[in-house]
């Protein structure tokens, strides 16, 4: 298996582990994998109480190239701020909050779950 292949494995458990974890904490999943450019993809987009919530889901099995957070870096903040704006202009529903989130997945079996809320480019 090549490692592009093993690596888009590992990022969609990622997200389907961060779905679950968003589950517990009362979010409610919209969309998943929304894409505005080829560049530009929000991972999860989701309810919590009245905020609209876009979430980046950076995923590891190790921590030999890194923590996750290491790899959201300002271009790619900058990439997903885009991608949100060009959400909320494309959805019908109307929303007063949103936020940008960040959520790490470190590890194979049981995995560790970091979430960074309210990120933002400055």
């Amino acid at each position: 298996m090549t490692d592009s292949r093993n690596n888009k494995i590992i990022g969609q458990q990622g997200e389907d582990t961060a779905c679950r974890y968003l589950r517990k904490k009362g979010y409610k999943i919209i969309e998943r994998n929304f894409r505005y450019s080829r560049v530009a993809e929000i991972d999860i987009i989701a309810k919590d109480k009245d905020c609209l919530v876009f979430i980046e889901v950076k995923s590891r099995t190790t921590q030999n190239f890194g923590h996750p957070f290491e790899a959201v870096n300002r271009r790619k903040l900058e990439h997903i701020f885009k991608a949100c704006l060009a959400y909320l202009q494309t959805t019908e529903e109307e929303f007063k909050k949103y936020r940008i989130d960040i959520i790490s997945v470190l590890g194979d079996e049981n995995p560790k779950i970091e979430h960074l809320k309210d990120v933002s480019l400055n």
